[in-house]
């Protein structure tokens, strides 16, 4: 069975490098909120606890984890990190997003 959402190679060790420098067991929870300027937007924290309704994606050493609630709205979506001329970011592209901000951090569906 593939996973609702997944991450890309290059955010997984993006991500594991960022680890390092967090507490042991931390893990990366991305969640979906209301607001933004496209109606909802993607908030990015660390965490060292697992809940039980969280979807877990362990990937070259990093763990992504993301809650049940914002699943809905990322189904088929993939974690990517980008690095180009105006600097690196982590990025959503996320099939169910039918608008999405300039900054990528926003979308409504």
């Amino acid at each position: 069975m593939t996973s609702p959402v997944s991450v890309s190679d290059r955010a997984a060790r993006r991500i594991a490098k960022i680890l390092e420098s967090e507490p042991s067991g931390s893990m990366l929870r991305i969640s979906v909120e209301g607001g933004g300027c496209s109606g909802f937007q993607y908030k990015f924290v660390f965490d060292t606890e697992r809940h039980e309704d969280d979807l877990a994606i362990a990937k070259e050493g990093a763990t992504v984890l993301i809650d049940e609630m914002s699943q809905q709205y990322m189904e088929g979506a993939e974690l990517d990190y980008v690095e180009d001329l105006i600097g690196s970011a982590f990025k959503i592209n996320n099939p169910q997003a039918t608008a999405a901000c300039g900054c990528g951090t926003s979308f409504s569906v």
